[in-house]
């Protein structure tokens, strides 16, 4: 054991990690390796670090032999043609609906896939989940193309499958011909799958692309590259859905009555094409993770519907027949278009077998419920990867930032610390370019882990300090190689050879691993901690322990709000009390200081000799100083009672105060001066009240003008009007000074200008818009108690440093850079995320690989200088599939919106939306063109991994932070891009896609938080109550036919119209409902960073609008496209490239 080893937060370091791993997780991978995600069996008493017992603390890792990347990609197979064989045991795939037919894949054709699936001359064990394709037609058949009957008889609808029963009754038209490439039921000559109607899934959900059928000409869809061992994916057909082979409900946002799955039977095989049916105009088919959308056969050149607003388009809607409220269908008399068969309706509305209708189908809308839904995404993963995920495995896709997982470090970090938008780099620049997808980190380097996950260790190798590369200076990592006998390492960075230092040396083991490997943790872990020595302090000096100063605005406005005597009340019992500490620690080492200002400033000596508090008055704010050094900056041990008597005399003493002036800047400067006087790092907390006009430093002018958010000029107003903030942030970041904001305006405050000294010095913004303190004061506690608690480091660098052939080129978040490399911030926390994109500057291995480590050195709370690093090791490929198969689309979206929010301020608000669908279009375009199997050029193809992109790019464009809504004020613009740039995966992920889920039938006895369902108006019922959330904002929203049981059980009212929606708060009933009401708001606020305000919402009440405006599917109120319409927009543009 090491004798300098200190084991962070654990109860017994004596006891190590644990044994080793299970064979095939550490060594080379048995016969029967389980599929990604599957959690191996674990032998009692096993560790989190899977090591081997008497191997020492950390376990053993992965011998050097790899498992091949395809087992763990995840991958698109690709295909044409039919494919042989039966489903998977003897109803298909077990997860899925008993309707959906299932087709092995094709063992010779080398699929790509998470996990080695064992194929045998029979095809697939019984039960093993094979990776198939399914297909879905939104529209009808193209003419000339048969349908199939069953054997009943009866046309192939949705509802109505093959089963792998079905195959078997008499042997009628089991394998009749196809117009999709798909196989037949029994595995001999494929089916027709066409169908007339609102885009139903049909087929087998799978792990192969998904496609759309779009504008052009009727699509044939062929097969597209299965993945096996990935998540099924079900458009629009959850296990629950109704049976649309006979109508069903009104889809959301269509007109008229909708239409079933088929408009009459088919014409039977090798019919004359005069008795076959007119083709629909509309035509859309998913092939598992392909999705196609929609044949605009009538409208080739014409944009989709409902975005006449952003594009120009005419409605889609057919001559004479007038948009229906939703539900509502046209009169029994008229059918849902001028002479189309109405499936829904009577019989006499259809054309029979044989006969012709009368005039070709009008254009369709397609069915939102039918495209790709996030919510299925999550509830895949999270099926499929809870549990524990190992990264022993180079480039491992890590499970969805929303899937509860507990990590095992085992050489790579926790993905919670560093995730990649690919796992798989491109081996060349030319091909990353051809990807168009941006190869990004997201690094969150003091991310808050699970209960059950071990902080990274702390090691202290005395004056040695730590080992580090003579070339490039990376840390020691699991990454090194020893050679010579363990006298030299080779770096994995740049491949130098370090002698190793005499004190540090060990042997090697047979295996060429040092026999000490296991006891150290920078040598097996993929996260840890180094105590630094005098060579990483400022000028050769350790730090002293860290202060926060409370600098409180005691202007008229603060006064009046309650903010004042609110804070002086609940400061010490609430907020003092929790400050950060050390693990073990009996108390806080931290120092705290106390300041007032109005238009001077107010200094006060807490020192615990005194009686009386004194204060010390600055009046000369144009050169600002500290009057007192002695007694400002105290331990709150030993000045308890001279604080609590402060805090209850500073609303007595300004109580009367008609000041109304305030200044900021000289105030930042005060704080500035106190923290460089007592030597020391810390944070400025500064509760501030309106915009600083008063004649000092800083002084700000308004120049509101809301009417330029959304034009060319809107970054004029978005920018700071001058550079004294940003310049004054860079004074504090030297001086390792961060600056938090909490903002209390009743008007203008001009944030875009103000927020600067946060931004650059890594602090954040609370913003609380007409504060009072009764309706707005526990929230603004509960923001101050989480910030003060949360663990926090001071004074901070951090470096990325790269294997070579790749380097970092530019960064996104809220730091200072005063060179290339360096990010810079003066304290950094667990909310705040730095996103770095990283280019080519050689080729790349496939062999070797490729790595990452991201050093930060920092101060902790208890003063002691440390550095935390982070390894991650990815592979590297020269085929664009491998590329596409192991993306998260989570950390890219995260990249996106970071950078378009560098572009709002640089470049037109129409250029930064044009260059995110151009985005979006060509990634998907690539996949389409070098990864797809051959098809019609009329569908469009989304890769598994990627197929809620579109979503996601139309989610970032809606948003509030890249193109406000009208209402949405230019200050509360500036506060949401503020909070966007430092956001981390998780955080984002809920911002561009709230979580919404509905409250009025939720079971009293669960404990867990209701299941979501997708954004859109029409899943909202008149008699429901639904919870909506973004991480910032929270609102329950009322229908005006809500039981009225219900009302009574959680507001304690009759009806809906007398519930007082002025209150935040929910009333403490004593009834089952009304607890569990409370506790899935209670666990929801939990899981976010920020307390967020309850609003309640009343179905047609004026705040109705503001609701919809998060509800992301739905077309936006500013113009902004609908998900269908967008997705069709986007599947224009990839054409429009690809041809």
């Amino acid at each position: 054991m090491n004798p300098h080893y200190i084991n962070q937060g654990m109860a017994a370091h004596n006891q190590g990690y644990g044994g080793g791993p299970p064979q095939g997780y550490g060594g080379m991978p048995p016969s029967g390796t389980l599929p990604m995600g599957q959690r191996p069996p674990v032998s009692q008493g096993q560790s989190m670090y899977n090591g081997q017992p008497g191997a020492g603390p950390y376990g053993q890792p992965p011998l050097k032999q790899d498992l091949p990347h395809q087992l763990y990609g995840g991958g698109l197979h690709m295909q044409n043609g039919p494919q042989q064989g039966m489903a998977s045991g003897p109803h298909g795939d077990r997860s899925m609906s008993p309707r959906i037919q299932q087709r092995p894949p094709q063992p010779s054709m080398g699929q790509f896939q998470r996990g080695p699936v064992p194929l045998g001359p029979q095809g697939p064990a019984p039960g093993q989940i094979t990776n198939q394709m399914g297909s879905m037609n939104l529209g009808g058949i193209p003419q000339g193309l048969g349908m199939p009957q069953t054997s009943m008889g009866h046309p192939t609808t949705m509802g109505n499958q093959y089963t792998g029963q079905q195959n078997t009754q008499q042997g009628r038209l089991q394998n009749p011909p196809t117009s999709m490439g798909m196989q037949g039921p029994s595995g001999g000559t494929p089916t027709s799958m066409g169908m007339l109607g609102p885009p139903t899934l049909q087929g087998i959900p799978g792990q192969s692309p998904q496609r759309m059928t779009a504008p052009g000409p009727p699509a044939v869809s062929t097969q597209g590259p299965p993945m096996v061992g990935s998540q099924p994916s079900i458009y629009g057909v959850p296990t629950s859905s109704p049976n649309y082979s006979m109508g069903g409900p009104p889809t959301s946002m269509m007109q008229g009555t909708p239409i079933t799955a088929m408009a009459g039977p088919p014409p039977m095989p090798g019919q004359p094409p005069h008795l076959q049916h007119p083709p629909m105009a509309q035509n859309v088919t998913t092939t598992g993770p392909m999705m196609s959308v929609g044949n605009y056969s009538q409208m080739d050149n014409m944009p989709p519907t409902s975005m006449s607003n952003q594009y120009g388009a005419p409605p889609l809607s057919p001559p004479g027949v007038g948009p229906s409220p939703p539900g509502v269908g046209p009169t029994p008399s008229t059918p849902p278009f001028a002479n189309q068969p109405n499936v829904g309706g009577s019989m006499h509305n259809r054309p029979q077998m044989g006969m012709q209708p009368t005039m070709q189908s009008q254009p369709r809308r397609l069915d939102p419920d039918q495209m790709p839904s996030p919510i299925q995404v999550i509830q895949d993963d999270k099926k499929s990867r809870s549990g524990v995920f190992q990264t022993a495995q180079r480039g491992s896709v890590p499970p969805l930032v929303t899937t509860p997982f507990v990590t095992q470090d085992q050489g790579n970090c926790n993905p919670r610390f560093m995730r990649a938008t690919m796992y798989n780099i491109p081996c060349t620049a030319d091909l990353l370019k051809q990807s168009h997808i941006p190869m990004a980190l997201s690094i969150t380097p003091f991310a808050q882990l699970q209960a059950n996950e071990h902080p990274p260790p702390l090691v202290n190798l005395g004056e040695l300090g730590p080992v580090r590369c003579n070339r490039c200076k990376a840390y020691m990592c699991p990454f090194m190689e020893f050679v010579d006998g363990g006298r030299r390492f080779q770096c994995v960075f740049c491949s130098c050879s370090t002698e190793v230092p005499a004190e540090y040396f060990a042997h090697l083991d047979h295996t060429g691993k040092r026999v000490d490997c296991y006891d150290r943790p920078e040598l097996c872990l993929g996260s840890y901690e180094i105590v630094g020595t005098k060579d990483y302090c400022k000028d050769g000096i350790l730090p002293k322990p860290p202060a926060f100063i409370f600098m409180i605005d005691v202007s008229y406005n603060s006064v009046k709000s309650g903010l004042v005597h609110l804070l002086c009340e609940r400061l010490k019992s609430d907020i003092l009390v929790n400050l950060p500490k050390e693990t073990g620690a009996e108390e806080s080492e931290i120092r705290v200081g106390f300041v007032t200002y109005s238009n001077v400033i107010h200094f006060y000596n807490v020192k615990g000799a005194l009686a009386q508090p004194q204060m010390l008055v600055v009046s000369d704010v144009q050169d600002m100083f500290v009057p007192l050094l002695d007694g400002f900056l105290v331990k709150l041990s030993e000045s308890e009672a001279v604080i609590d008597s402060l805090l209850a005399q500073i609303p007595q003493m300004f109580g009367d105060t008609r000041e109304t002036e305030t200044i900021l800047g000289p105030v930042v400067q005060a704080g500035l001066e106190a923290l460089k006087a007592a030597d020391c790092a810390g944070k400025l907390y500064i509760f501030h009240s309106s915009l600083p006009i008063a004649d000092a430093p800083g002084k700000l002018r308004n120049r509101d003008d809301r009417k330029l958010l959304g034009t060319e000029k809107e970054k004029t107003i978005l920018t700071p009007q001058n550079n004294f903030y940003t310049k004054l942030g860079q004074e504090c970041v030297v001086a390792g000074c961060s600056v938090d904001l909490f903002l209390f305006p009743n008007s203008y405050i001009d944030v875009a200008t103000v927020s600067e000294v946060c931004k650059v010095t890594g602090g954040q913004v609370y913003k609380y818009n007409y504060f009072q303190a009764d309706l707005d004061g526990h929230r603004f506690l509960e923001d101050l108690k989480s910030n003060v608690e949360r663990p926090v480091a001071f004074d901070a660098i951090m470096r990325v440093r790269t294997s070579t052939g790749i380097r970092p080129v530019d960064f996104w978040g809220n730091f200072y850079m005063s060179n290339t490399t360096d990010v810079e911030l003066a304290s950094v926390d667990s909310d705040k995320s730095v996103a770095v994109e990283i280019k080519h500057d050689d080729k790349l291995s496939e062999q070797d690989g490729a790595y990452i480590q991201a050093a930060v050195l920092f101060t902790s709370i208890s003063g002691q200088r440390r550095l935390r690093i982070h390894n991650l090791a990815l592979n590297c490929c020269t085929q664009l599939p491998d590329v596409f198969r192991n993306c998260e689309l989570d950390i890219l979206v995260n990249a996106l919106c970071k950078k378009a929010l560098q572009d709002v301020l640089s470049i037109p608000p129409k250029e930064v939306r044009e260059k995110l669908m151009n985005t979006c279009a060509q990634i998907l375009a690539c996949y389409r063109k070098n990864c797809a199997s051959p098809s019609s050029a009329g569908q469009l193809i989304l890769p598994e991994c990627m197929k809620l992109l579109p979503l996601y790019t139309n989610c970032i464009i809606k948003s509030d932070a890249v193109q406000g809504a009208s209402d949405t004020s230019t200050d509360d613009r500036s506060y949401l891009m503020h909070l966007l740039n430092a956001m981390d995966v998780s955080t984002t992920n809920v911002f561009f896609y709230p979580r919404l889920m509905a409250l009025h039938n939720v079971e009293v006895e669960s404990t867990t938080v209701p299941p979501m369902i997708r954004c859109s108006v029409e899943k909202l019922q008149d008699s429901g109550v639904y919870l909506l959330e973004n991480g910032l904002s929270m609102f329950m929203w009322i229908g005006m036919n809500v039981s009225s049981d219900w009302v009574h059980s959680v507001f304690g009212v009759q009806s809906a119209a007398q519930i007082d929606i002025d209150k935040s708060q929910l009333l403490d009933l004593d009834n089952l409902l009304s607890h569990r009401i409370r506790n899935i708001v209670k666990k929801i606020r939990e899981e976010r960073r920020r307390y967020m305000k309850l609003t309640i919402v009343r179905q047609r009440d004026k705040l109705e609008p503001w609701f919809h405006h998060f509800l992301v599917e739905d077309k936006g109120a500013n113009g902004t496209a609908s998900y269908v319409d967008f997705l069709c927009h986007i599947h224009k543009e990839i054409r429009s490239l690809l041809s």
